[in-house]
C-alpha cells in the first residue's frame, strides 16, 4: 500500500479505425515521460475513435493491443488504462482494460452504450461495475457516457479514485465539467476524465478538457484544451481520509441495489 498515486493523463488526438498508427504514437508519447509514474491513462476507443465499424477494427482479448498494454506496463512498470473494441462469442464490447506490469488484466464493459450515436445497436452493455485494487487504491473505472449516471457510479464500495475514459465532443463539454466535478464532490473522491481531442471522421470535434477533480470538487490539473497534453497527477491518500472524517457525508447516502 501507498499512500501517494502518481497518474499520468494522456490527452491525444486519434487516428480513425487505425489501431496500428495509433499505438505507435502513444508509444512515442509514453517514451516522452521520464519520472516514475503509477499508471498511464488513455481515452475511450483509444486504437480507433469512437466508430460504430466494429467488425473492421475488433480486436481479441489475444490481439495486438493487449499485448502492446501488457509490454508497455512491464517496461513502465506502470499499469495502464483505456478502453478498446473487443470480439468476444460473437459480440462486440466497448472494453475498458486496466493492464498491471505482471500482465495481470482487469476489465470492464461499458454500461450505458450511446444510444445517440447507435452504440447500443452494435455493442453489447456491460452488467458488472468493478473495483479494482492497485498498490492499496481503490479504482473505479467506467467509459464516457456512464458519466450521466449517477446511480451506476454511487460510492458504496469507499472507492478512492474514480475514472472516466472518453470521447466527449465539444458541444456538450459543458456536461462533461460539470459531472466529473459532481462525482468527486458526491462521492468525496478523486474523479479522472481522460478525453480526446481533434475531429473524428464523422466531423464531431473533441475540445479535450480532460481533469482531476479532489474530493470537494476543485480541479488540480492544469490541462489546456483543444491541445494534446501529457499531465501528470499526484493523488494523495491523507487528502481523502481527512475529508472523509472531518465531514462524514457518505455516512449519510442512500441504501439501495442497481
Amino acid at each position: 500500500m501507498q499512500d501517494k498515486l502518481k497518474v499520468a493523463i494522456i490527452q491525444s488526438n486519434l487516428v480513425w479505425e487505425d489501431p496500428k498508427e495509433n499505438r505507435k504514437n502513444f508509444s512515442e508519447k509514453i517514451e516522452s515521460i521520464h519520472e516514475e509514474i503509477n499508471i498511464i491513462a488513455l481515452p475511450e476507443m483509444f486504437t480507433t475513435g469512437f466508430t460504430m465499424n466494429a467488425p473492421l477494427v475488433a480486436e481479441t482479448m489475444n490481439g495486438k493491443t493487449v499485448a502492446w498494454m501488457q509490454k508497455i506496463a512491464s517496461e513502465t512498470n506502470a499499469a495502464i488504462i483505456g478502453s478498446l473494441i473487443i470480439s468476444e462469442n460473437n459480440k462486440f464490447y466497448n472494453r475498458l482494460l486496466f493492464v498491471e506490469p505482471s500482465g495481470a488484466i482487469t476489465y470492464y464493459d461499458k454500461r450505458h452504450t450511446f444510444t445517440l450515436a447507435g452504440e447500443d445497436k452494435i455493442y453489447t452493455s456491460g452488467t458488472e461495475k468493478i473495483i479494482i485494487d492497485y498498490k492499496g487504491w481503490k479504482i473505479c473505472p467506467l467509459i464516457c457516457y456512464d458519466l450521466r449516471f449517477p446511480v451506476w457510479s454511487r460510492n458504496t464500495e469507499n472507492y478512492d479514485v474514480l475514472m472516466y475514459v472518453a470521447n466527449w465532443p465539444k458541444p456538450r463539454i459543458l456536461a462533461w465539467d460539470t459531472l466529473l466535478k459532481a462525482r468527486a464532490i458526491e462521492n468525496m473522491s478523486y474523479c479522472i476524465g481522460v478525453n480526446r481531442v481533434g475531429e473524428d471522421k464523422d466531423q464531431n470535434e473533441h475540445c479535450g478538457h480532460s481533469a482531476v477533480y479532489d474530493v470537494l470538487g476543485n480541479n488540480i490539473t492544469p490541462i489546456k484544451p483543444n491541445k494534446e497534453h501529457i499531465e501528470i497527477v499526484t493523488l494523495d491518500k491523507n487528502h481523502i481520509g481527512f475529508y472523509r472524517n472531518k465531514l462524514r457525508f457518505l455516512n449519510d447516502r442512500d441504501v439501495f441495489t442497481v
